[in-house]
């Protein structure tokens, strides 16, 4: 019987996917709650964002978004050292973030630098105008490294029981 069950969970991809996503929430809810002067809504974001559902891609698709985050971060980190915040520069920014997607062959996470290109550059209402986007920067680069650690250690843990099992495939449910 228990058998059964773990060969259902570790098949499932709904259910691999939403254990990701419940471990990913947690973690970044437990650090929002922790630390509450810093903005690491960021964080928690950064961490769903990464999150990849089990498959035979799953984990270059997560360290595609992991990349793509912080290609959007540092040109929002970059953009930021160097000018004020204005419609320009994020304009140039947002450019800049799609060619720096196309060179690095992770176009189809675009929108995900775009994200996290905004997150650093848009200015916060708490913290120091000055550092807020450093901070932010901060918070994504945490949360795509917690995001890819949950994605690789319950890789590592479902491969290990479908080898133990004897199971090849995943279910589609």
């Amino acid at each position: 019987m228990f058998a059964n069950v773990v060969k259902h969970i570790i098949t499932s991809q709904i259910i691999i996917y939403t254990v990701r996503c419940l471990l990913g929430f947690l973690i970044g809810y437990f650090l929002m709650i922790k630390f509450p002067k810093f903005e690491l809504f960021w964080t928690l974001l950064s961490i769903l964002l990464v999150i990849s559902p089990e498959g035979k891609d799953s984990q270059k698709l997560t360290i595609d978004r992991v990349r793509s985050n912080f290609i959007g971060s540092i040109v929002g980190l970059l953009c930021h050292l160097i000018y004020s915040t204005n419609l320009y520069v994020l304009i140039g920014g947002i450019i800049s973030t799609v060619i720096i997607c196309y060179l690095f062959k992770v176009m189809n996470m675009s929108r995900v630098a775009i994200v996290a290109f905004l997150i650093v550059m848009l200015q916060s209402h708490t913290l120091d105008e000055s550092i807020a986007p450093i901070f932010r920067f901060l918070t994504v680069a945490g949360g795509c490294l917690i995001g890819l650690t949950i994605t690789v250690s319950t890789s590592i843990v479902i491969k290990k029981l479908r080898k133990h099992y004897n199971i090849n495939s995943l279910s589609k449910i």
